[in-house]
């Protein structure tokens, strides 16, 4: 089993900054990809970013590319979100993942085995 909790989302105002972190307990935790989803209300959730075992390899969703930063750090079983501003349509309840697969480009659900409770994140206009 795998426990993560996330935090730091909040209100923002358009074009601010967030950093989500997720902290990671239970199994190794470098040996687990991690990602990041996001749900809107009314909307299904959906892939937002992931990254490998070793951090050396990332994926986005088109709609944050050049905006949002993954990041990792093994040592203190953590994954961060840097998310550079942001849009009204960023808002959303942000939920960190974790896959046992040294695998990053997976943005299916399904795939992903460990979850989060989620971090509010919203951004007025």
């Amino acid at each position: 089993q795998v426990q993560l909790v996330e935090s730091g989302g909040g209100l923002v105002q358009a074009g601010g900054s967030l950093r989500l972190s997720c902290a990671a307990s239970g199994r190794t935790f470098s040996r687990y990809a991690m990602g990041w989803f996001r749900q809107a209300p009314g909307k299904e959730r959906e892939f937002v970013a992931s990254i490998s075992w070793s951090g050396g390899s990332t994926h986005y969703a088109d709609s944050v590319k050049g905006r949002f930063a993954i990041s990792r750090v093994n040592a203190k079983n953590t994954v961060y979100l840097q998310m550079n501003s942001l849009k009204p349509e960023d808002t959303a309840v942000y939920y960190c993942a974790a896959l046992g697969a040294d695998i990053v480009v997976v943005t299916v659900l399904a795939a992903w085995e460990y979850w989060g409770q989620g971090t509010q994140v919203t951004v007025s206009s």
